[in-house]
């Protein structure tokens, strides 16, 4: 099993008075009891609190701090998140949206607000914890592919009245792939650290698809396929799976939720949640594209977001995987290059291991696309 409710480190007395000083900023009911560090995701500093009730019952909150390092503008952030979150519980209030029954939500700081700035400049925020859910680092079976599609296509429904123009772009051209290529090419030109020699291969697999950077960015130009509100970051860990029935529950971590296209959300979840192997997987042997996996995929997103899409939106769902899969392994191959300044690593070459997984996956995405093409096509005209 790779389901998790993220690694826990031990609890140890500086971590929780930093948790019980920061949680004291919020207007949190109860008595604090204990904090602990959660040790997932690649940016922020995560922490979860246990509070005591006066009924004897125990609730649990989620702390965060915004890495300054990568988003420059945090209240930009927190403006973002606020808006989604407000306008997503609006909506499942007024048409009683099924998303598990929970969504997740800000807790208000005390002195007012959504997020406190504490003395070292770090500006946390405090989220519900969402009680009897995992989440997974690698799909297992095609139920929850089809569930975590249809958690991302509900979300971007929620939003699809929202005006893009009213979020903020906090890391600017953060999809935009062409300027990604060409970042990466200016990195190996310089190569600050040396490695160049190291990853000429992966260098030349990228530059072989280089038209590919394109391909969305074109269309969009065309107004071929509009800009929306989108979550930019659909990793399968980001949704949140109820662990009896295997069902979504709710999509977490909105600090990407930027105006976008609706195809990088889908494209991320093929490269997430169609090769059985880890994101840093070391044996590329493992890697592979799982045709029902995407077939899950398509169809879970399609019964959410298919009202909405237009038609050039749908024919271009496989190319979108392939993209996505592609502009990742560019970026984990910038920061390697820089000398791993971005990402968060736990080994030496940590984000070369990425970036070779993700191109092994281009490559068999590359292999079924003839494949993956005519699924979508069949299911497209099965709902026309």
């Amino acid at each position: 099993m790779t389901a998790t409710t993220s690694p826990i480190h031990p609890v140890d007395d500086r971590v929780g008075a930093l948790v019980s000083g920061i949680a004291d900023h919020f207007a949190i009911e109860g008595h604090f009891v204990s904090g602990e560090e959660i040790n997932s995701g690649h940016i922020n500093s995560t922490y979860r609190a246990t509070f005591h009730l006066k009924d004897g019952s125990a609730r649990r909150y989620i702390l965060q701090s915004i890495n300054r390092s990568v988003f420059k503008d945090p209240y930009a952030v927190m403006n973002n998140v606020e808006a989604v979150t407000r306008h997503i519980n609006s909506r499942v209030l007024r048409l009683k949206k099924d998303l598990g029954g929970q969504t997740l939500n800000l807790f208000p700081a005390r002195s007012g607000g959504s997020w406190i700035e504490d003395p070292s400049g770090s500006v946390w925020r405090c989220y519900n914890f969402i009680e009897g859910c995992v989440t997974h680092d690698v799909v297992e079976n095609t139920r929850q592919a089809y569930q975590a599609a249809r958690a991302f296509g509900s979300f971007q429904d929620l939003v699809s009245d929202l005006d893009p123009s009213s979020i903020h772009e906090t890391i600017p051209d953060f999809h935009h792939t062409r300027k990604r290529f060409d970042r990466l090419m200016e990195a190996a030109a310089a190569d600050p650290h040396g490695r160049l020699d190291s990853v000429r291969e992966e260098i030349d697999f990228i530059r072989r698809r280089e038209a590919l950077a394109d391909s969305l960015l074109d269309l969009a130009a065309a107004g071929d396929i509009p800009t929306r509100v989108t979550h930019n970051d659909t990793k399968i860990n980001n949704v949140m799976i109820d662990a009896d029935s295997d069902e979504a529950v709710c999509v977490i971590d909105l600090d990407t939720v930027m105006p976008g296209l609706a195809l990088y959300d889908f494209g991320d979840l093929v490269r997430s949640a169609t090769s059985p192997a880890a994101e840093d997987e070391r044996d590329l042997a493992k890697v592979e594209m799982r045709m029902p996996m995407f077939e899950a995929l398509v169809e879970g997103y399609l019964d959410a977001a298919g009202d909405f899409l237009n038609p050039v939106e749908v024919s271009q769902l496989t190319t979108s995987g392939k993209l996505m899969t592609l502009e990742v392994g560019i970026r984990f191959l910038t920061d390697f290059l820089d000398g791993d300044v971005y990402f968060k690593t736990h080994r030496p070459g940590h984000n070369l291991d990425r970036c070779r997984t993700q191109l092994k996956l281009v490559e068999r995405i590359e292999e079924k696309e003839a494949a993956m093409d005519a699924f979508v096509r069949k299911v497209r005209r099965g709902r026309n």
